[in-house]
């Protein structure tokens, strides 16, 4: 079992799974989202997710015309756990402590910043992940 928090400590969460692999996208709209060139996630099944506190300091914003969603803490501005489809949950990598935790995969690399240089040996996906 995995706990993670954000900055301030007011939103906690488990994880009930081994995660090991970060999944890390590189689209414009996670690049906008953190301000950097892109995220780093883990995902999870939702049945092995859980908020432990703070579930009412959690702001979750929808892109229009778009499934895609990022959640946050009011009171810190932490990046925050979310929806990843139907059956998963996304968290982002900085909120788990450290320990097994590798890049395994860099997707939307063919909208990566120019600037952008992926310097680790995750397996490279020009759109999403497919596999």
């Amino acid at each position: 079992m995995l706990k993670g928090c954000c900055n301030c400590g007011e939103v906690t969460f488990e994880v009930n799974c081994d995660v090991s692999d970060i999944y890390f996208c590189h689209c414009s709209i996670c690049r906008r989202a953190t301000g950097s060139n892109g995220v780093a996630v883990v995902v999870v099944n939702r049945e092995d997710f859980s908020w432990l506190s703070g579930e009412h300091l959690i702001k979750t914003w929808t892109k229009p015309a778009h499934d895609w969603q990022t959640s946050f803490c009011t009171d810190c501005g932490s990046s925050l756990p979310g929806k990843n489809d139907e059956t998963r949950m996304y968290i982002p990598a900085g909120l788990l402590p450290n320990g097994n935790l590798t890049v395994a995969h860099h997707i939307w690399v063919g909208s990566k910043a120019d600037w952008d240089r992926i310097g680790d040996s995750g397996k490279q996906h020009l759109n999403g992940f497919e596999g």
